[in-house]
């Protein structure tokens, strides 16, 4: 077929007195269309292999995030194995008694090592003369459980602390750091001993995310909620740590530590704290709460010139 005939009638015309430079500018824009669409075999491999490299590309951007995860993990469990040897189990002993061992809530060790803090209420009751009843600190692993006597040597009652003292080998003292400086979405954990020594004597440790900073007191609706406790609050009310994280009873006194530094910065308290915030609540909710160390420093500032 005559390639003129394919053109419309006058296209001939115009195209063949277009100049030479101006058909030869065409073409070349045509031929470098077509060029475009022509994919070399190199590049065409190139491309095959694109899908591929870009995970590979994103794993390795990714890489130093995960491996400062991994470092972060990895520093807690070295801080949590550092710490773990000065937290203990305390409560009562009575070589009569049956048990002899009353593991009622946690401490922990600190100063020279010779002092436990913990919760006031967990040495409310009087002890037991008859039986021998001594104040306790309870240390070991699993099923291998010593017993060192301790002295109750200051007590906090407005902000339910306490501190013990042992005699014999100093225990690992955990650093107390400032709790006022703590804010609200950090997370922390806790080691303590949350049932007793049912499961083997051994602390847990637990991840609890500083929920918020909130007072002790709540006003409540009715006169009648109030109790001698709670009014002294509203008397003199403090700031408590609440945390996302469930406590149990024996967990009272467990210290409440940063991850990267290891310092406490709270301590547990699973009955003083909760009968006063959730006193209104028909069934206790899971939230945890802990009392600031900067409380624990006070008892220690007033106690030790007391203190032989």
């Amino acid at each position: 077929m005559n390639r003129k005939s394919l053109l419309p009638p006058g296209l001939y015309r115009i195209c063949v007195t277009l100049p030479d430079r101006v058909r030869r500018l065409t073409d070349w824009s045509v031929s470098k269309r077509h060029a475009r669409r022509v994919v070399h075999p190199q590049a065409a491999r190139r491309q095959a292999l694109l899908p591929f490299r870009v995970p590979a590309l994103r794993a390795i951007l990714a890489l130093p995030a995960l491996l400062a995860c991994v470092s972060a993990r990895a520093d807690v469990a070295d801080t949590l194995q550092a710490l773990k040897p000065g937290v203990v189990g305390v409560g009562v002993f009575s070589p009569t008694g049956a048990p002899r061992a009353n593991l009622q809530g946690t401490g922990f060790a600190v100063l020279d090592g010779h002092y436990i803090v913990s919760c006031a209420h967990i040495f409310a009751k009087p002890l037991d003369s008859e039986k021998k009843e001594t104040h306790a600190v309870f240390l070991g692993h699993d099923r291998e459980i010593s017993v060192r006597p301790a002295r109750l040597v200051a007590t906090d009652r407005a902000h339910d602390l306490a501190l013990l003292k042992i005699e014999g080998d100093p225990l690992p003292a955990l650093k107390l750091g400032d709790s006022t400086r703590a804010r609200e979405g950090w997370q922390l954990y806790f080691t303590g001993y949350p049932i007793g020594s049912v499961l083997g004597f051994k602390p847990s440790t637990y991840r609890a995310g500083l929920a918020a900073v909130i007072p002790i007191f709540t006003p409540v609706k009715n006169a009648s909620q109030l109790t001698a406790r709670t009014l002294k609050q509203a008397l003199h009310p403090f700031k408590v740590f609440e945390l996302d994280a469930i406590a149990y009873p024996g967990n009272s006194g467990s210290p409440v530590w940063q991850p990267d530094t290891g310092e406490v910065l709270g301590v547990v308290n699973s009955v003083y704290v909760k009968g006063a915030k959730e006193a209104v609540l028909s069934a206790p909710s899971g939230i945890s709460y802990a009392i600031p160390a900067e409380y624990v420093q006070q008892m220690l500032e007033q106690a030790l010139p007391k203190t032989p």
